[in-house]
């Protein structure tokens, strides 16, 4: 079976970007969720994993090495598992296989630890230049957040899709952790989505 693996970083992106692959495959996965999260962790990479394990796969696509995480050690562990499943990777960007043909590539190692370093590093990168233009911001007498003096209703604040996800992954049993990572929310406002669904009886 021929895979492609697309991901998007959040909820709201589409994923049309990919459309411009004009490749077949057998099956398509798209996740919407931050690179940040371990791969074993995201809902389409579960499924992919089984497939894998089930020895259904052999060869996954994806556009480029930071759809498969924006972590380097995240990444070579997946690397280096599929590896050992006798996977072929395909990176579009970079032409470059794994396995092509079943023949280990030589360079391969090399050249996806260093991109997949390169991609962590720009995640870092753009971190610190938000948190630098926020700390710039405040200095200027900016202020962050609520207006004092107003408030949100209960009703309002867990109707917002990305809250009522939360509650869905609440009654599921998903930590708040987990959550805050699959949904990029902060562990404080999913605790929050927590005590407003008990309070409207929602949990």
């Amino acid at each position: 079976m021929r895979v492609k693996y697309n991901r998007v970083s959040t909820l709201m992106q589409t994923g049309n970007r990919f459309e411009a692959d004009k490749e077949k495959y057998d099956l398509v996965l798209l996740d919407k969720i931050s690179g940040s999260v371990n791969f074993k962790d995201r809902p389409k990479s579960k499924e992919l994993i089984q497939l894998v394990e089930e020895g259904k796969v052999n060869e996954i696509v994806v556009e480029e090495l930071s759809r498969l995480g924006r972590n380097t050690g995240d990444v070579i562990r997946t690397l280096e598992w599929l590896e050992e499943k006798e996977i072929n990777v395909v990176v579009r960007n970079m032409g470059l296989q794994s396995l092509p043909n079943g023949i280990k590539n030589p360079v391969w190692k090399m050249v996806s630890t260093i991109m997949s370093s390169l991609y962590q590093n720009e995640l870092e990168s753009i971190r610190h230049r938000c948190m630098t233009g926020r700390m710039v911001a405040v200095q200027q007498g900016k202020i962050f957040g609520r207006p004092a003096g107003s408030n949100e209703s209960d009703a309002n604040f867990i109707n917002k899709p990305k809250n009522k996800k939360a509650i869905e992954y609440l009654k599921k049993g998903r930590t708040l952790r987990e959550i805050g990572k699959i949904l990029e929310m902060s562990t404080k406002t999913v605790m929050k989505v927590k005590k407003v669904a008990t309070k409207l009886q929602m949990m």
